[in-house]
């Protein structure tokens, strides 16, 4: 049986403590599974929890969010800045641009592969012209396209599906190499 996901909301933390405290002063063993979940309905201010889970399924779901519709020119002007190989040409000025590249240069990095710092640059190195791997690198990693660790020593490309304006430059730059 699939479990149902109930919100649990304080708006002060010390009182939720204070109230735990008090229900659990004086007892002589630890409280089971239901009682705990009372306990922790009552330190809210409900009845039990009982009276939590109606409320929470009286609040609707809230509808799924609307993928932002595909802006074409921005993806026209993205693809115009890489080559018909499939390597970038140059950096596009717009911050909007500058994040389809790294969709782009993202979709040719090696999967599940984990990578030094000078690995990742030499990768990087053969995916563009203008001569800037470490701006590349950094941008990727605050993108939240790849990550590395706290050393920097170890990159390695995160798994996601692209944005729909991002699939698109990936279907053209696929069509093109």
């Amino acid at each position: 049986m699939s479990r149902t996901a109930i919100p649990f909301q304080t708006s002060d933390v010390s009182s939720l403590a204070r109230a735990l405290r008090a229900q659990l002063v004086g007892r002589e063993t630890v409280p089971g599974h239901v009682e705990l979940l009372n306990m922790l309905a009552r330190s809210i201010g409900r009845r039990n929890f009982q009276q939590l889970r109606a409320e929470a399924a009286a609040i609707p779901a809230p509808a799924p969010e609307a993928e932002p519709p595909i802006d074409l020119r921005a993806v026209e002007r993205t693809r115009r800045c890489f080559a018909d190989d499939g390597r970038l040409m140059r950096w596009p000025a717009k911050r909007g641009d500058q994040v389809l590249a790294l969709w782009g240069l993202w979709s040719r990095l090696p999967v599940r592969q984990t990578f030094t710092e000078q690995g990742i640059s030499e990768v990087l190195r053969g995916l563009h012209d203008f001569g800037d791997h470490a701006l590349l690198r950094r941008e990727l990693c605050q993108a939240g396209l790849m990550s590395r660790t706290l050393d920097g020593r170890d990159y390695l490309r995160i798994e996601q599906p692209p944005p729909a304006d991002a699939a698109m430059l990936l279907a053209q730059l696929r069509v093109a190499a």
